[in-house]
């Protein structure tokens, strides 16, 4: 093999354990300290610090990070969105929910490939099965893969600092989500990309490989 095939392979296997370090999974469980200090930072962030009542969903968090093992899990969402999106009086945002659904999710993605998520899949429910008559009915099913509780409480700091829940609460009615564990994957991301720069590094050494340096 030539220097310069050697060099190709050297930089697409630097390239793939970057990407190892950056999609983790394997971390240190949140201590409780580091949760609290987290959920003050989220209450001060959303300008919520002075008051006296706590929100509920500051203990939704707490129960999240019950018993973490500081590993990737994925988070299960079910959406029922309203039939005209109800922002705060006074905004200039419309009252069509789809569009205060996609604001939201335009400013979310970047903070989830920032701390190691990404979406699964997302799903247009298309009818009722075994449905019993006080079941909930929900519009999507969507499923987000994070690397750790850590990171999405950090992702939380950031959502309250920046605002952008407020589409997220003008969208939806109602939503359920909880936090699932695999017992069957056939998502296989870290292989996918092993293959796909495996793939990418033979295709650029064999176009390279007309050059007289190779």
């Amino acid at each position: 093999m030539s220097t310069g095939h050697i060099v190709i392979s050297v930089v697409f296997v630097l390239l793939y354990l970057t990407f190892l370090f950056w999609y983790g999974g394997r971390g240190k469980p949140l201590s409780q300290a580091e949760v609290e200090n987290l959920l003050t930072e989220m209450k001060h962030r959303a300008g919520k610090q002075a008051q006296t009542e706590e929100s509920p969903i500051l203990n939704q968090f707490r129960e999240l990070t019950k018993n973490d093992d500081g590993r990737e899990y994925y988070m299960v969402n079910l959406l029922k969105f309203r039939q005209k999106a109800l922002y705060p009086k006074g905004s200039s945002w419309g009252d069509d929910p789809m569009a205060a659904n996609d604001r939201y999710n335009r400013a979310i993605v970047p903070l989830l490939l920032k701390h190691g998520g990404h979406p699964v899949f997302a799903s247009q429910v298309q009818g009722r099965f075994l449905h019993p008559a006080a079941a909930e009915d929900w519009d999507q099913v969507a499923m987000v893969r994070y690397r750790s509780r850590r990171d999405m409480l950090k992702m939380a700091v950031e959502i309250a600092g920046n605002g952008s829940d407020i589409h997220k609460w003008a969208a939806l009615e109602k939503t359920q989500v909880f936090p699932v564990r695999p017992m069957l994957n056939l998502v296989f991301i870290r292989a996918s990309v092993a293959i796909l720069l495996a793939g990418i590094t033979i295709s650029v050494q064999w176009l390279l490989s007309g050059f007289k340096f190779f």
